[in-house]
């Protein structure tokens, strides 16, 4: 493999396929090796031979971001700014140089890599359940540097783009195209090559629309009255939110408003003027260090003890089918787990399992999921108001009310029917572990096993 992070390939036609390949690496990001590659990229662009561009990737993601390693060692602003104009500088040759650009996507594009995809005039992705497009920067206490809250607002319009970069939402590939952040879907790759060829041959031209005489925002740029209406009760709706702790947020709102009041360059440079900010400061750098390098460590091993076999769960028997157990299974099936849902009624477990049925049905109706995985999910939680279906469960966790009486009464009844070797957890938020472990005749396998709720919308379990 060649060590050249861009391959170039021009055709007969003069159509120009630059395709991003990072050596070593999974996924294609952001960094310093890019930077050869995109000068040469610019260079091709005068040539008289090259009549538009193909901008795609050799591997299953387009590109994921920027390389969030080197954002702890960020402390000048003057330099992050003067970093994030140069990348900018590229993105503004792109799609002012008088030749079609179209980015060509076979799936994730997040972050910087999105933003790359809004510079180029066209846009068409695989359909490819698994990818992710978003602007997430917000998450590590960032914003999008590379021009991003100037494009997405000038796509969809500022109603749109605020809370999908404000929350750091990821959307899939059929919604991306439905709001128009993806202009066009492709069956398979060739399919992907020859709209994008198509595109060029037709546009000869190509001009971004906010580089066009006349442009208007859609929906409205901030002094529309229907926006200003917004604006007018955002800010102490965030604040309400964030207590002022996470400055991540009113920068992006900050640099969308102002942005819209100026020209496209002038916008840009606001951007990184807020981006400069961010990235040198505390919160940044205590989010980046915790939700990012931190959290790839634990989930690289990091916490495990030495000489422990990993283990994995086979089938989980979950102990009140309240709304934490309805959570509970939910979650589980969702993963692969068999469950064995059980409550003092049938009834009471069904409704415990009505809940998972709700959640699905509704990926269902959006097109998030196919009605198949919904029913394999839900033949795996399996409703019961006897204790013997538990036999065979290598975990319990037990989710009944908060009564110490109760709770040593179920793990009794429990106990009397699981292996030897089964764990024991419960998943209280109140009463201390070693005192409800008293109930227990094998107090070693007796464990906490808390989840936050709602169990489905919180990923977190202590």
């Amino acid at each position: 493999m060649s060590e050249q992070a861009i391959q170039f390939d021009l055709d007969g036609d003069g159509v120009l396929t630059a395709t991003i390949d990072m050596p070593g690496r999974a996924m294609n990001v952001i960094n310093e090796s890019l930077d050869a590659g995109f000068k040469e990229l610019e260079a091709k662009l005068g040539d008289e031979a090259v009549k538009g561009v193909i901008l795609t990737s050799g591997k299953d993601s387009f590109v994921a971001g920027a390389d969030i390693d080197g954002f702890l060692a960020m402390t000048d602003p003057q330099a992050v700014f003067e970093s994030s104009e140069m990348l900018k500088k590229f993105l503004r040759t792109l799609e002012t140089n008088g030749k079609p650009v179209v980015c060509a996507m076979p799936g994730t594009a997040l972050g910087g890599g999105l933003e790359i995809a809004m510079s180029c005039h066209f846009r068409v992705a695989l359909k490819n359940p698994k990818a992710k497009f978003g602007l997430p920067e917000v998450k590590l206490g960032l914003l999008p540097g590379g021009g991003g809250t100037q494009r997405l607002p000038r796509i969809i319009g500022m109603m749109n783009a605020l809370p999908l970069m404000m929350e750091g939402k990821d959307l899939r590939v059929d919604k991306a195209h439905e709001m128009g952040i993806i202009n066009e879907l492709a069956d398979d790759q060739a399919d992907m090559m020859a709209k994008a060829k198509s595109f060029i041959r037709a546009n000869p031209e190509a001009q971004q629309p906010w580089d066009v005489k006349g442009f208007r925002y859609p929906g409205g740029d901030a002094k529309n009255p229907k926006v200003v209406q917004m604006l007018a009760i955002a800010p102490s709706m965030l604040r309400q939110k964030t207590q002022g702790n996470y400055p991540a947020p009113e920068n992006i709102m900050q640099a969308v408003v102002e942005g819209s009041l100026v020209d496209f360059d002038t916008a840009c440079r606001i951007e990184s003027r807020y981006f400069a900010e961010l990235a040198v400061g505390d919160v940044s750098k205590a989010m980046i260090g915790t939700l990012w390098h931190g959290l790839n460590k634990i989930k690289k091993g990091a916490s495990r003890p030495d000489g422990v076999e990993q283990y994995k769960t086979r089938k989980v028997g979950i102990l009140g089918a309240g709304m934490m157990g309805a959570g509970i299974a939910y979650v589980s099936a969702k993963v692969g787990i068999d469950v064995v849902l059980k409550d003092v009624s049938m009834e009471g477990a069904e409704k415990g399992k009505a809940y998972s049925e709700a959640i699905l049905e509704k990926a269902v109706s959006r097109g998030r999921m196919a009605p198949a995985d919904k029913s394999a999910i839900l033949d795996r939680i399996q409703c019961t108001d006897a204790t013997d279906p538990l036999a065979d469960c290598d975990l319990i966790i037990e989710a009944v009310f908060e009564d110490r009486g109760l709770k040593a009464k179920v793990t009794a009844e429990t106990e009397a029917v699981i292996a030897e070797s089964a764990v024991f957890a419960s998943n209280t938020s109140t009463l201390p572990i070693t005192g409800l472990a008293e109930a227990s005749k094998r107090a070693e396998n007796f464990i906490g096993l808390h989840f936050f709720s709602p169990v489905d919308k919180m990923p977190l379990v202590e």
